[in-house]
């Protein structure tokens, strides 16, 4: 087969071009990295890739965590104000307590206690940034107000821990009020107080809820001397709006019902300031690892509701108000404004304790969130170095290798263009030369 110069020139260039390349693809590396498209390690791109996406999603969760660590910091620093808060709101409802007191001391105790509630109100309206920390999602509204004036509220009955044990117990129809903490308080025009369960309608005098009770080895509803009365499918949203403000007209103020002992019974009220929240119950979340959601540790809000409990008038309202507790305190800051120490001494106490063990249990649920955050921060910090281990093991140069492929290509270049200027075949210009 007969060889020409045309032939040489070509494989010649084409092998010269080659070395260039795989050279070239070396001096690529010489920024660190060794992948700088699919074709230069199918296996190891592919690694690379998936790497690269797990680096993404850990730094996303790490910011996730940043920020709820920052919101819960702030939410529970309000909280632990307002436990502080309780805490001198019952110190002051003990001093009321005292029969000492007399009718101006009573109210100076009232301002105070006033002023405390409309404090614990500006703690549960903390901002971060433009974002209200404990109104549910619907973080950019105020989630807690107090009416300018105030309203006629639905009195009721706190019940003891021991009063609750022995009311909420089976009755021998089965029944097992076991949420059963308050009761709707009534007057009788016989001059006595009744208490209602507005979860069955069953009416009972005062002296057996305060007293009466005690002597009994369990509840019996059958037994006239514990239910006096009984009002068959009463619903307190009739009579009551979800903040327990009572309606005007035959379903509120007029309302009345006369029992068969003849005793004509009457809501009774007590005019104080209303608490509203105008926040959801929906929780935020911002996920901390791949997975599903877990309410129980990837939110990180509380909202009104978990704060403030229910009382009876949430009865049937879902969601709850949200204000429950605080309406509660604004009920025993009207009644120790009347100057009653003996209501102040029994249920302002109650309300006192209930609402501060309330709030308290936000608070340990929101301090349990944050050791779950605290403990994946360290978690995603373990992982991302992990993760930058594999991404650096997978595309980083091997410098003393790279160094060494350089230097060999680079000798077989030079080399290549030595002999090509020998067994080229010349030109016409190098022949008229």
């Amino acid at each position: 087969m007969r060889i020409a110069s045309t032939m040489m020139s070509h494989n010649y260039l084409k092998q010269l071009n080659g070395t260039y390349e795989q050279y070239t693809k070396l001096m690529e590396q010489s920024d660190g990295s060794k992948l700088h498209r699919a074709s230069d390690d199918v296996v190891g791109y592919s690694k690379y890739l998936r790497y690269q996406n797990n680096k993404i999603s850990n730094e996303q969760y790490k910011d996730n965590v940043s920020t709820a660590s920052t919101w819960m910091k702030n939410a529970d620093a309000a909280l632990v104000n307002v436990t502080d808060l309780l805490t001198t709101f019952k110190e002051k409802t003990e001093a009321a307590a005292n029969s000492t007191q007399n009718e101006s001391d009573m109210k100076d105790i009232a301002k105070e206690l006033l002023a405390n509630v409309q404090e614990q109100v500006a703690d549960l309206n903390t901002q971060i940034g433009d974002r209200f920390l404990f109104a549910g999602q619907k973080d950019t509204t105020m989630p807690f107000s107090i009416t300018d004036s105030k309203m006629f509220r639905g009195e009721t009955r706190t019940l003891d821990e021991k009063q609750q044990a022995f009311f909420a117990g089976a009755s021998e129809w089965g029944e097992e009020n076991t949420t059963l903490k308050q009761m709707l308080k009534l007057n009788g025009d016989d001059g006595n107080v009744y208490y209602m369960n507005v979860q069955n309608g069953d009416i009972f005098t005062e002296d057996f809820v305060v007293n009466g009770y005690k002597d009994c080895e369990k509840f019996d509803r059958t037994n006239p001397d514990q239910v006096v009365a009984n009002i068959a499918g009463f619903k307190i949203s009739d009579h009551f709006d979800a903040y327990g403000v009572i309606n005007e007209g035959a379903t509120g103020k007029d309302w009345s019902h006369t029992t068969a002992g003849g005793v004509k019974l009457t809501f009774a009220t007590t005019e104080q300031y209303i608490v509203k929240y105008n926040g959801d119950d929906k929780y935020i979340s911002m996920v901390k690892k791949n997975g599903g959601v877990d309410k129980a540790t990837d939110t990180i809000n509380v909202t009104g509701q978990d704060i403030n409990g229910t009382d009876i008038f949430d009865v049937g309202n879902d969601p709850a108000t949200g204000t429950a507790m605080l309406n509660q305190l604004m009920y025993a800051v009207a009644k120790i404004e009347s100057g009653d120490h003996i209501w102040a001494g029994e249920e302002g106490m109650t309300i006192a304790d209930t609402v501060h063990s309330n709030v308290l249990g936000a608070e340990t649920k929101m301090a349990a969130r944050q050791q779950a955050y605290k403990a994946a921060a360290g978690m995603l910090t373990t992982q991302n170095e992990s993760i930058v281990g594999d991404i650096t093991d997978v595309s980083s140069t091997d410098v003393a290798y790279l160094a060494t492929k350089l230097m060999e290509y680079q000798t077989i270049y030079s080399m290549s263009l030595s002999v090509g200027s020998k067994i080229l075949p010349g030109s016409l210009a190098d022949y008229l030369n």
